[in-house]
């Protein structure tokens, strides 16, 4: 699903599943083909402070890779590695990687990722200050691991534990300070 109210190219969007305010808008976007928190508001002043790099907003995402990803890889992703963005090299900053168990809980993906028994799918958990267009994919395909699936999975305070695709959480203006601006 596209995350945006509108439609491109005879993909679902937001407005096919909720209904809000003409002024709502996502903060961030979520590529076609990723999952997870996503934040919609109608205060400018959030989706600035939320997106704007000099704040660096913390955000994290769940990452499935192709392969067993390796400490070493981990740790080139945590201290940064060059990408390319609109043609340019572009070194990201230094991140928080984890590999997490292949017990991590999520949901069913619809459609599924391909299934390959002789070749493992492991998990890793990734901590960004900027968010630069496909940044994740870009960068984990840069130390050989290419990603079968990502999440966002955290976004200030608030996490998608307990939370399934399309639930709803709204927010109070004092809980939106208080969970993305303390």
């Amino acid at each position: 699903m596209l995350s945006q109210f509108t439609t491109e190219g005879g993909k679902s969007c937001l407005k096919d599943i909720i209904e809000v305010e003409k002024d709502v808008y996502p903060v961030g976007r979520l590529d076609y083909d990723s999952e997870g928190l996503l934040l919609l508001t109608n205060d400018a002043s959030v989706n600035h402070r939320l997106l704007h790099p000099s704040f660096e907003h913390k955000r994290t995402y769940w990452v499935q890779v192709d392969g067993g990803i390796t400490q070493a890889a981990a740790a080139e992703l945590a201290k940064g590695v060059t990408i390319n963005i609109d043609g340019k090299a572009y070194r990201t900053k230094p991140a928080i990687v984890k590999l997490l168990p292949d017990t991590i809980s999520v949901a069913d993906r619809n459609p599924p990722i391909r299934f390959r028994k002789t070749i493992p799918a492991t998990w890793a958990s990734i901590e960004l200050t900027e968010g630069k267009n496909r940044q994740v994919r870009k960068m984990f395909a840069q130390v050989g691991f290419p990603v079968l699936r990502l999440i966002r999975a955290q976004l200030g305070i608030y996490t998608i534990d307990k939370m399934q695709p399309g639930d709803l959480i709204s927010l109070t203006q004092q809980e939106v300070e208080e969970g993305f601006f303390r």
